[in-house]
């Protein structure tokens, strides 16, 4: 629907501005136009409704305001009123107090003052006499104030808040007044503390109880009364006197969108902020808000406004419903257009009725030359005449296969493609069959890539089946066997049995199959396989003995061609390396004890010297008895004394043998849990013979409480022997005076890489270690020294890295100056509950180098 351009414009604009609104109306599409058309009405209403709303919302805000203003004029009416009263009864106290101070008055005429006073000021309920050491020298209170009146002589009350009244009365000499006080199910009170004073002297203070509920009775005007709710309340709010209208009574007698009631209060003066006078406004009325013409206008409003909305709605809807069918016309046709599947449509007769863009594309036929054709077509390959007449007589008929016919087509350049039709009837809107229509695909580049598939899958089948690695591949939770190659068939056959058997051994946990898996759903359907592929694959070496072989065994699950979780098991025969690897652990072996041999060869002068000392105080004592017990020159004691040290050297000598042979005896390494300080003293009594020959001092410090540590004890105190007889043949190499020919044997806990280690320490005096012998420090038969054999150093890394640890070295400098060498090697610390290591240790790969 479109409206006359000139409807809606303006005619008391100028003729400038009405030429550039009408020419931007006409610009405007129709659909615009009548949304500008609908709209204009609709935003006409909601103005006129938005300047009633603030017409009424002005009105209200003065009605408040006014009310505002008369509610605070009377409240501090009120006030002044009640402050002259309070005023006035101050300055008669004051007078009467004045009387109390400058001459003793006896206690009854004191009562008789009191009840005058008390009687022509009703707010005054009870007056008391204290002396400045707050005793009562006189106390009257009315009848009906539930308290009794407290005895001449007894001190005051103890009121925390009384009390500091009173210090301030006397410090201050003025009258002051307390904060009122609200008692349960009694009246609220006040005091008035009024100092008595003699000649600039305070001799106390006169008491004034105050009722709060009486002051406001007598206080307050009756008009001002009932013309506002008047309340008397606390520094906190709290009321002490009067009548308040709270928010839920407020909210019962007016209606919900009425405003608050207004309010004013301020302070009594002179009392000050302890007392709160406060006026709350009666509402009346309901406001503008609750009249039945405000309701008019926004019903009238909202129904006119509803209508607008309806009715452009409704136009809306038939606009939209034309641009969707436009649209849809269009999107079909555009979908057929760029449709990469060629469709055909023919009649019951085979006659083509339609053909979409893909069609002609395919064959290289104009639309115009294939629509109204009856076969043979002119895409019709000649040789594939009678079977493709065939075919269509079956299309016709409808015996044509879901899966579709396949068949080749002739383009008109000549070209031969593959393609598979697809056949279903053609239906038109009454459900009357009308033809039938046919989809087809190019499938030449899929056919010639599935081709190119099945050659590849043939060279990968051959390039497995000629692995020497047994690979098989088995679902999760299931015993079929998914694959398996030619050495797995010889090895287990074609069950998978095999494939079961090396993933037991290899101790990988599999997950326990329920009877839900006997569903023709994957129990493992909906677990996230899509990154199984970048898992690593687990290695782990077995011992297969129904086939007498050592495997390393590989297991990774991946996800199969058809969507299951499998796990593929590659398992390698690695029999060979086994083999040599025990040999050359036994060679290892082997080294060491030769090793060990050599060393006590080395030290065989040192070591015959450490037991000529022993052996030759046995002969002296031998012949020293001989000689004095055939000359019967002793007796029974001293022929005891020296047989006992006849038989300490005895066993000093058996102990250095002792020693000797247990660290060259040859033996399987044996792990125990071993203590540092036994293997480290141990150490030290063997190198102590190599050291007191060179004349080195060794200074050892072991920490206490040293963790145990799981090692072979023979083998790390070789390590300790080692690096200290080298520290003391550098020490003696580099002819450092006495003073300085030093070993320092370290022993203490250390963490490396948050792992808990023991830490040993080798340092000496000696020249260091040189840049180009620290390169070479640890290759097997390099050795600096002229006899040689370049071994030691080599086999302690070997033990240190056997044992999990790792040794490093390095020199010790003074400025530019080496003033000697550092080992060091960490051995890991036993766990508490640390299990026994395996009977066969396989040694690691070292991963750091000194």
């Amino acid at each position: 629907m479109s409206l006359p351009q000139n409807l809606f414009l303006p005619k008391t604009l100028p003729a400038s501005p009405r030429r550039r609104l009408k020419s931007w109306w006409s610009r405007q599409t129709p659909q615009r136009q009548d949304r500008f058309a609908m709209l204009a009405p609709l935003a006409a209403v909601v103005l006129f409704l938005v300047a009633i709303l603030f017409a009424f919302a002005y009105l209200r805000l003065e009605e408040i305001s006014r009310e505002h203003e008369a509610i605070s004029r009377d409240v501090e009416y009120t006030q002044q009123r009640l402050r002259l009263r309070l005023l006035e009864q101050q300055e008669q106290l004051g007078r009467f107090a004045r009387e109390v101070a400058s001459r003793e008055i006896s206690h009854r005429e004191f009562m008789n003052r009191a009840e005058a006073l008390v009687n022509l000021y009703p707010e005054v309920q009870g007056l008391t006499w204290i002396d400045e050491r707050r005793r009562i020298r006189a106390d009257y209170h009315t009848a009906n104030l539930p308290t009794p009146p407290q005895k001449t002589g007894e001190t005051a009350d103890a009121d925390p808040q009384a009390v500091d009244n009173f210090a301030l009365a006397h410090q201050l000499l003025v009258p002051i007044y307390s904060a009122p006080q609200a008692r349960p199910g009694l009246d609220s009170t006040m005091e008035l503390h009024l100092p008595l004073i003699e000649k600039a002297k305070f001799k106390g203070t006169l008491l004034a109880l105050y009722s709060v509920d009486a002051m406001f009775r007598y206080g307050i005007p009756n008009e001002i009364n009932a013309k506002y709710a008047i309340s008397l309340q606390d520094d906190q709010g709290k009321l002490l006197a009067g009548t308040t209208m709270s928010e839920s009574r407020i909210n019962r007698k007016l209606l919900p969108w009425s405003s608050p009631v207004n309010t004013y209060d301020m302070p009594v003066s002179p009392i000050g902020n302890g007392l709160i006078i406060q006026g709350q406004a009666y509402r009346t009325s309901l406001g503008l808000i609750g009249s039945g013409l405000f309701w008019l206008v926004m019903v009238l409003s909202a129904i006119t406004a509803w209508l607008l909305l309806a009715n452009w709605s409704h136009t809306r809807r038939r606009i939209r419903a034309q641009d969707a069918l436009v649209q849809e016309t269009a999107f079909r046709r555009a979908m057929e257009n760029s449709m990469l599947t060629g469709m055909r449509a023919m009649d019951l007769q085979g006659r083509i009725t339609y053909v979409n863009a893909a069609f002609c594309q395919m064959t290289g036929w104009s639309e115009a030359d294939l629509v109204g054709q009856t076969a043979p077509f002119s895409y019709w390959p000649e040789e594939d005449y009678e079977l493709l007449k065939q075919r269509l007589r079956d299309e016709l008929s409808g015996n044509v296969l879901p899966s579709g016919i396949h068949f080749r087509v002739k383009r008109k350049d000549g070209v031969i493609i593959e393609a598979r039709l697809y056949v279903s009837p053609l239906i038109d809107a009454f459900g009357q069959q009308t033809g039938w229509m046919t989809s087809m695909t190019d499938i030449t580049e899929p056919t010639r890539v599935r081709q190119q598939l099945a050659a590849s899958y043939e060279r990968f089948t051959t390039v497995l089946e000629a692995l020497d690695a047994s690979i098989s591949v088995a679902p999760m939770g299931s015993s079929e066997l998914l694959f398996a190659n030619q050495l797995y068939r010889q090895w287990f056959g074609t069950q998978a049995e095999g494939h079961v058997q090396l993933v037991a051994e290899a101790g990988v946990p599999t997950p326990t199959v329920s009877d839900e898996t006997q569903d023709a759903v994957d129990a493992y359907a909906g677990l996230p396989t899509g990154h199984l592929a970048d898992k690593e694959a687990e290695s782990t070496e077995i011992y297969l003995g129904s086939l007498g072989l050592w495997l390393e065994v590989r297991t990774r699950y991946l996800s199969w061609v058809d969507g299951r979780l499998a796990q593929m098991v590659i398992a390698t025969d690695i029999t060979a390396r086994r083999n040599a690897e025990e040999q050359a652990q036994v060679q290892a072996e082997r080294a060491q004890t030769a090793s060990r041999l050599i060393t006590m060869g080395e030290m065989a002068s040192s070591v015959a010297h450490e037991l000529n000392q022993p052996l030759t105080a046995i002969n002296n004592y031998c012949h020293g008895m001989v000689s004095r017990i055939r000359s019967k020159q002793i007796n029974e004691n001293e022929l005891l004394g020296a047989l006992e040290k006849t038989a300490r050297q005895a066993h000093r000598a058996g102990q250095i043998i002792h020693h000797i042979r247990s660290f060259v005896k040859r033996s399987e390494p044996n792990r125990t849990l071993s203590n540092v300080g036994t293997m480290v003293t141990e150490a030290v009594e063997l190198a102590e013979i190599e050291l007191r020959r060179r004349n080195v001092k060794l200074n050892q410090t072991l920490a206490p409480k040293l963790p145990a540590v799981w090692v072979d004890p023979i083998l790390i105190e070789q390590v300790l022997l080692n690096l200290l007889k080298n520290a003391a043949e550098s020490v003696d190499a580099a002819q450092r005076p006495t003073a300085q020919r030093l070993i320092k044997l370290t022993v203490a806990p250390a963490e490396v890489n948050d792992k808990a280690m023991v830490e040993f320490k080798v340092i000496d005096s000696g020249a260091g270690i040189s840049p180009d012998t620290m390169e070479h420090l640890y290759e097997a038969f390099y050795s600096t020294k002229a006899e040689g054999m370049g071994m030691g150093l080599s086999l302690c890394r070997s033990i240190v890295e056997s044992h999990m640890g790792r040794m490093k070295a390095e020199n010790l400098y003074n400025g530019d100056i080496v003033t000697g060498c550092c080992f060091t090697f960490w051995i890991p610390a036993a766990e508490p509950l640390a299990a026994a290591p395996a009977k066969r240790f396989v040694q690691p790969t070292p991963q750091i180098s000194p």
